[in-house]
């Protein structure tokens, strides 16, 4: 991976086979879950929020703190976000 994150937040992929194309949902969802304030910005200048917009909603799991996150700076509805729709299955 090319992006300036650290490999630690995807300790279990093989890093020959990661691609910042391929596997950007997963890039997106650990730096919202795992990473820092420079990670941040460096999804938003690599992807831009159009982007991670459309992918974090797609998310398999977040936790409630990091959704909670995503859906105020990102302006996404909490019913949006598919784990959110998931949790909400579960309880019922």
């Amino acid at each position: 991976m090319k992006l300036p994150i650290r490999e630690t937040l995807f300790w279990d992929v093989d890093p020959v086979l990661f691609d910042e194309h391929k596997n950007r949902r997963l890039i997106i969802e650990r730096v919202f879950t795992l990473g820092n304030l420079e990670e941040m910005k460096v999804i938003f200048r690599f992807y831009g929020r159009e982007v991670i917009r459309r992918e974090i909603v797609r998310a398999g799991s977040l936790d409630p703190k990091t959704l909670q996150f995503a859906s105020d700076i990102l302006g996404i509805p909490k019913e949006e976000f598919r784990c959110y729709r998931k949790q909400q299955s579960i309880k019922a």
